[in-house]
């Protein structure tokens, strides 16, 4: 969550996430119009564009080299393109197709797939557990788990008994997330084995279309926006091992009875009783626009970013430790000059415990005894950089390399 890329009707542009008070435009383009795809390789500089004017054609660039890599034309629309170090997957109506992201070789065609027609679909950005989940069922919420290294099936999970919405892993590909249709009940497995871990409930008021559900990168929060104003987060953790000691309240004294009622209680109506309530909330200025959001450390600070169909990247400050509320500290136009438009309560909250940030931080400096140079992950800017070998998969796309992919024309 470290970089922002938008499709337009002109071309596409990527934005750096590294400040909050200022959005930096890494690079526009505008010779493919129509740009209904954009995904970028982390922050690298290789970049997949899908174009309203050639649906059915993925094309590959290296953007700071201005070049294309390659090119692949499908039998139908392209729907959804996932991508890690290792695998690149598209997703079309009724087939998807895996690459080898070190040179673009088609590896394996999933065809007879339910139909997918929103293109659903979520690979694991950890390439060691390149795990890729999409719909099994097109009238139940069952989730098909296939294994993008051994190209083999790994499980089904009965999820939902409606059809899904959304899918995602967290960043080590050992959870996966999913909502369905009817946007009520969002649950997280275990992966690869399926096991149910978590169950929250969004609300039983209203249905609602789930369009973006993503884990922060610590995986302690799990964030869900919808076509409604409020976006919901929800904490993953024990109630029992991990919340103080309640207060001597009626409500306290109430929520200790049912917590022990469920030890005599059927498995199915103790989980409905367990089931967490938002940890934190956002309310949003405006609803019915898709958005997509992302939970990040940006500053050593833990953020909630979402971004709308309007153009727009709204900033929030996230408490960790007491959640409620989160507080709107800044507001971004993706469509101008790049200009921030400044919110009326523009304050920063008081610095908050670092252990949330402290996590995520220690994530990104893994210590390792073996490093390889060659690749930059900040697109090749400060060429080259040396990387822990641990953040590639066998023999990585060296994108500061000149001969990085061997010629290839379809």
């Amino acid at each position: 969550c470290s970089s922002l890329a938008i499709g337009t009707t002109t071309g596409y542009k990527l934005f750096s996430l590294s400040s909050v008070e200022h959005l930096d435009q890494v690079h526009e383009s505008n010779e493919i119009p129509d740009v209904y795809i954009v995904e970028r390789l982390f922050s690298s500089s290789l970049v997949v564009v899908v174009s309203h004017a050639k649906p059915q054609q993925m094309n590959v660039y290296h953007f700071k080299k201005g070049t294309e890599i390659c090119n692949y034309s499908y039998s139908s629309n392209i729907l959804s393109i996932r991508l890690n170090r290792q695998r690149l997957i598209v997703c079309l109506e009724e087939s998807i197709y895996i690459h080898n992201i070190k040179d673009m070789k088609l590896l394996k065609t999933i065809m007879d797939t339910p139909p997918n027609a929103t293109g659903l679909c979520a690979l694991s950005i950890n390439h060691a557990n390149s795990y890729l989940a999409y719909p099994g069922s097109a009238t139940s919420g069952e989730i098909a788990l296939y294994d993008g290294n051994t190209l083999k099936t790994a499980c089904t999970i009965p999820a939902h008994d409606g059809p899904l919405a959304a899918l995602t892993f967290n960043s080590t590909g050992s959870k996966l997330a999913s909502a369905s249709e009817k946007g009520t009940v969002i649950r997280v497995f275990s992966i690869p084995g399926g096991q149910k871990l978590y169950e929250f409930r969004r609300g039983m008021k209203r249905y609602v279309n789930i369009s973006s559900l993503v884990f922060s990168m610590d995986s302690q929060f799990l964030c869900a926006s919808s076509n409604t104003e409020t976006v919901h987060i929800f904490k993953l953790e024990h109630l029992t091992d991990s919340r103080p000691e309640e207060p001597p309240t009626w409500s306290g004294y109430m929520g200790k009875m049912f917590q022990a009622a469920t030890n005599y209680l059927p498995a199915q109506v103790s989980g409905m009783i367990n089931q967490d309530r938002a940890f934190a909330t956002v309310r949003l200025n405006t609803s019915g626009q898709r958005n997509v959001c992302a939970l990040s450390t940006i500053q050593k600070l833990p953020r909630l970013l979402v971004t709308t169909s309007d153009g727009h990247l709204y900033i929030y400050n996230l408490d960790p430790q007491d959640g409620g509320e989160c507080v709107l500290i800044k507001k971004h136009s993706l469509l101008g000059s790049g200009k921030t438009e400044e919110n009326k309560e523009n304050d920063l909250q008081p610095p908050v415990p670092q252990s949330y940030a402290a996590t995520v931080a220690r994530q990104s400096t893994v210590p390792s005894t073996s490093t390889m140079p060659g690749y930059s992950e900040d697109g090749g800017a400060l060429r080259g950089e040396v990387i822990p070998e641990h953040e590639f998969a066998t023999g990585p796309v060296c994108l500061d390399d000149e001969n990085e992919f061997p010629p290839v024309s379809i």
